[in-house]
């Protein structure tokens, strides 16, 4: 069956990214139009038209039509969930990641603290099950566990990470998380805090999520390393 999709062609972001790379207004709140949704099977991606090899069967199985009928979960999270999903069994596990966490921020949105906080213990989880992260990755599996509270945890991987002597804009962004760890603040807090002025510049990292089934996160990193340079 077909059906008609409107491609999303997103406007850079005016406003700082948060510590999780989530992008600033007017982007982030274009949430909806991130993915498209097939409206017979509920296969959901940034394009149902180029589907993976694999995602036919994902989507035909029980586990997967459970998810999307699950009507105790916001539909958009749904959505993002149904993505997760499909690259998780595909084994995609960062990218399934990007997504898990792309419903977290729909939760909070919608101030559903305990699904935001279970999503980014899922996204952690699949951070972790995948291929060696690297720094700037870490910093993110480093926010979701502050962010969900998850305080020894968070607190471990920062004191691993620093150790490491990771590059300098990774270390001011580790020191900010070392100290709103240290004062159980769990709340959401931008990249401008921690980084020089150029870190309030647009942020046009979004577009990674449309490429290689999601991309990976370390290249939403590679733009925002452009803009501290000034390129």
């Amino acid at each position: 069956m077909e059906s008609r999709q409107t491609p999303f062609r997103p406007d850079p972001p005016e406003q700082a990214p948060d510590l999780d790379l989530r992008p600033g207004q007017p982007l982030r709140g274009s949430m909806a139009r991130w993915l498209q949704q097939c409206p017979h099977c509920g296969y959901s991606a940034p394009d149902i038209g180029r589907a993976h090899p694999a995602a036919a069967e994902a989507v035909a199985a029980a586990p997967f039509r459970a998810l999307i009928a699950d009507s105790t979960h916001p539909p958009l999270a749904r959505r993002f969930l149904a993505w997760a999903h499909v690259l998780e069994e595909t084994g995609a596990l960062h990218a399934a990641a990007e997504a898990t966490l792309h419903a977290a921020w729909v939760a909070d949105d919608l101030n559903r603290a305990d699904l935001a906080s279970a999503w980014r213990q899922d996204a952690v989880a699949l951070w972790r099950s995948g291929p060696s992260l690297d720094a700037e990755q870490t910093v993110r599996v480093i926010d979701a566990l502050r962010r969900s509270g998850a305080w020894q945890d968070a607190a471990n991987t920062v004191e691993i990470l620093a150790a490491t002597n990771p590059p300098e804009a990774v270390a001011q962004v580790v020191a900010l998380e070392r100290r709103l760890i240290a004062g159980q603040d769990a709340g959401r807090h931008t990249l401008a805090s921690a980084l020089p002025p150029p870190a309030r510049r647009p942020h046009v990292a979004h577009q990674q999520i449309a490429r290689r089934g999601g991309g990976n996160s370390g290249g939403f990193w590679a733009r925002l390393r452009r803009m501290f340079r000034g390129s």
